[in-house]
């Protein structure tokens, strides 16, 4: 029976720990083989800021402050430790550690029975909500940080199959990843457009959630309604500022596409400038974790997981039974029989970038919350996983979407099994290859005659 640190982010003793440009920190949670807190557990970390101490507090959590970058050494006292606990690592302290300004950076010191031949140490990163993938069974980690600079955790507390683990996380992610992807979806089948500059409000969504929580305090449920506003707002304006006035004038959607990938990149950097290129944690606590036998979820995930279901199904209620999902339904299938039927095709495009951009950015805040962080490239990284979905899935097809993405989202978590952390989401890529070769329709799309 083993158990990690897990990174702390700002978390519960960090909470006088919130990185700025001027502040890093260094932070942490301390558990027992058992999974309980581990209190008064001490630390003392060295480096270009001096030397600095830290102890858990009765959340097992700590933190240290630092004010100026470098390597720093770890080290933790064994003395300190609770009656019985040992480092599984032994070898592994005092552990060095590279501290960046504006930045959480974890220190790993597992407990459990030490490691015959000591074990491999895990990458530092930002402090994740939910596990994250390719760790040993077992283990709590903090997971590698990935090209989007967010870190995520998949291995579930000690005894915990790690299979069903992975399992449960996949779904997690997929159905995360479905509310996220499931507007693109529809924007291409109500106008065939293949829109890049999705991602950025999947990333506008995390960002201004990010904003709202940690610059002006909001609840979060409150700055998570914020964000999803914002969102319809940045849809109406893409639409009726850019969009339907080339859909007027006659303009193809491959110049429509290229319109798209130019407001990504634009948006991108607008971002950069404003936020900076650090991860960007929406909360700064650990959420509790609740063992269920083969696998363990954090409270906040279950909390992620309803809202998405509800969400997911609001949507899938919508467009098969009332009569404004018939009517985009009917856009999809044929825009000019249905604006001979008496259909404003215009208002139900209208309607689909507004609730397909309210959709992204929810999805963007719920994601930023099941990793950890957020970060100015956020949406992009994610925007291979959504759509290789969609086209997985089925292109146009909303319920084909959310189906695909639940598949990207376990084909991601397991190939942990046999792949590294640091490569799971190309099989996203390898995904969409292979269904373009032998599948082009995805899923649930429909077949078409060419020529």
């Amino acid at each position: 029976m083993t158990s990690w640190v897990i990174t702390a982010g700002s978390a519960a003793a960090a909470d006088d720990c919130v990185p700025d440009s001027s502040t890093g920190c260094i932070a942490g949670t301390i558990r027992t083989a058992a999974g309980d807190p581990a209190e008064g557990v001490e630390l003392t970390a060295t480096g270009p800021a001096g030397e600095l101490s830290a102890s858990t507090d009765d959340t097992g959590a700590w933190a240290m402050a630092v004010e100026e970058a470098g390597t720093y050494e770890v080290s933790l006292d064994e003395a300190t430790l609770p009656e019985g606990e040992t480092l599984r690592q032994p070898e592994n302290n005092p552990r060095t550690v590279e501290v960046e300004l504006g930045s959480q950076t974890a220190a790993l010191f597992p407990l459990g029975e030490p490691e015959a031949g000591g074990g491999t140490e895990p990458s530092a990163g930002v402090e994740p909500t939910e596990p994250a993938a390719g760790e040993p069974e077992g283990e709590e980690t903090a997971a590698g940080t990935d090209e989007a600079g967010e870190a995520s955790e998949s291995a579930g507390a000690a005894g915990n199959n790690r299979v069903v683990q992975l399992i449960v996380s996949g779904l997690t992610f997929g159905l995360l990843l479905a509310m996220a992807a499931v507007g693109a979806n529809l924007i291409y089948g109500t106008t065939g457009l293949s829109n890049f500059a999705h991602g950025d409000l999947v990333t506008l969504g995390g960002l201004v959630a990010f904003t709202c929580v940690r610059t002006f305090g909001l609840p979060l449920w409150l700055g998570l309604v914020v964000a999803v506003l914002v969102g319809g707002v940045a849809g109406f304006l893409l639409d009726a500022g850019i969009f339907g006035r080339l859909r007027r004038i006659g303009v193809g959607t491959t110049q429509q596409l290229i319109v798209t990938i130019g407001i990504s990149l634009a948006a991108m950097n607008l971002f950069l400038t404003i936020y900076g290129g650090n991860p960007l944690p929406i909360v700064g606590t650990i959420s509790e974790r609740i063992n269920f036998g083969l696998f363990s979820m954090s409270m906040q995930t279950i909390w992620l997981l309803i809202v998405a279901v509800i969400v997911l199904g609001l949507v899938t209620v919508v467009l098969q039974k009332t009569r404004l999902g018939r009517a985009t339904r009917a856009v999809s299938d044929n825009s000019a029989l249905a604006a001979a039927s008496g259909i404003n095709v215009n208002r139900i495009i209208r309607g689909v970038w507004v609730s397909a951009a309210m959709l992204a950015a929810l999805g963007g805040a719920l994601l930023a919350l099941y990793l950890g962080s957020t970060r100015f490239n956020f949406g992009q990284v994610m925007l291979l996983l959504m759509f290789a979905a969609i086209t997985l899935g089925g292109l146009g097809s909303p319920l084909g979407g959310i189906l695909g993405a639940i598949v990207i989202g376990l084909v991601v978590e397991l190939s942990t099994l046999i792949l590294p952390n640091d490569v799971r989401y190309a099989t996203a890529l390898v995904i969409l290859i292979v269904v373009l070769l032998f599948r082009p329709q995805g899923i649930l799309g429909r077949a078409q005659r060419i020529g």
